[in-house]
């Protein structure tokens, strides 16, 4: 689908389905096509997005051999909002570099991309109007939750060094949001710096960018594991079964 050129600014998901998962121990397919209920969690993720009024478009950037099966499901389950499908790097930053480059002859600098996970599918209403608030506000929206267990940093990974106070720790999640044409120029001086960043609040707050955080939920887990699936699974169900009694 093309999505035509509005002279307002617009909000833009870029979807990232590109890594083969292999902390899945899952052989047949990469983890963002496997199905739950006949529905790859890829398409979980994207209708969520799709579904969402203040989006205007979405950018997938995808494993090279699985894009037609990408396309073959998104035929099939009504994504309309997809208006360019893109080849994934060798790398996460790479991955990222190339769905921003998608976007070059057709973005504004000051429109809002929302960089996103697809094997986060329960990103919600809420979470994407904070990240677009935030961006409007701040600059930037970094997706973020307290963390709820004691963390503590080990140089070696054999002996303890520090326990941060838990009251300042928190987790990234996702969207990490931003203004395309900041966020862009970053990614490209750090590739021509060959600096690879963790994700892209590192890239961030690695050039002196002052980073805002958006409160995320615990629920929107990244399907990372077997045991993140089995935990998709069950949320999953449970949100369908709170919906069929009422809660």
């Amino acid at each position: 689908m093309y999505v035509e050129r509005r002279d307002e600014q617009m909000n833009i998901a870029i979807i990232f389905a590109g890594g083969v998962g292999k902390r899945m121990n899952n052989k047949a397919k990469p983890k963002q096509f496997l199905e739950l209920h006949g529905k790859p969690i890829i398409i979980y993720t994207l209708e969520a997005f799709e579904n969402n009024k203040d989006i205007d478009e979405i950018v997938v950037v995808c494993i090279q051999d699985y894009i037609d099966e990408l396309k073959k499901h998104i035929s099939k389950f009504g994504i309309e909002k997809i208006n360019v499908i893109v080849p994934g790097g060798t790398s996460g930053f790479a991955s990222i570099y190339n769905g921003l480059s998608a976007l070059k002859s057709t973005c504004n600098e000051k429109d809002i991309v929302l960089l996103h996970d697809g094997v986060r599918p329960f990103v919600d209403d809420e979470i994407i109007a904070a990240n677009i608030a935030g961006v409007k506000k701040h600059g930037n929206a970094i997706t973020s939750v307290p963390t709820i267990e004691g963390i503590m940093i080990s140089e070696d990974g054999a002996f303890v060094d520090q326990f941060p106070e838990r009251k300042i720790m928190y987790a990234t999640k996702a969207p990490q949001s931003f203004r395309y044409g900041e966020i862009f120029d970053l990614y490209k001086r750090a590739k021509q710096e060959n600096f690879e960043p963790i994700e892209s609040a590192h890239l961030c707050q690695h050039y002196g960018m002052k980073l805002h955080m958006v409160l995320g939920s615990y629920n929107n887990i990244k399907i990372t594991t077997p045991m993140d699936y089995y935990i998709f699974r069950a949320l999953y169900e449970a949100n369908e079964n709170s919906q069929l009694i009422g809660y």
